[in-house]
């Protein structure tokens, strides 16, 4: 019974969470789609409208959970001043990691 309960509670509590209710799905499944098109031929822009996607929270910065795909395998290269977030200027570092 508590392997059951335990996993429900859990799931309960996530989405009772207001960051949780505040993700835009819509905006993840286009980042996603941006970052899987994304090559060596990408421009700048590119990448600014990808970080906007991530920004759930719109703190013009994208945290470990924010990330997704290829930018979360990447965050600590990314990552450039150790803050643990990562600002338009460290995300456009990806470009460089596509070539």
């Amino acid at each position: 019974m508590k392997r059951i309960v335990l996993p429900l509670v859990l799931a309960l509590t996530m989405f009772s969470c207001d960051s949780v209710k505040n993700v835009n799905t819509s905006n993840i499944s286009s980042a996603a789609t941006l970052l899987s098109s994304l090559s060596s031929n990408s421009t700048v822009q590119q990448i600014s409208t990808l970080f906007t996607l991530l920004d759930s929270n719109k703190d013009e910065a994208i945290s470990t959970t924010e990330a997704i795909g290829s930018v979360a395998e990447n965050f600590g290269v990314l990552d450039t001043d150790k803050s643990s977030s990562l600002n338009l200027t460290e995300l456009t570092g990806l470009l460089s990691l596509l070539k």
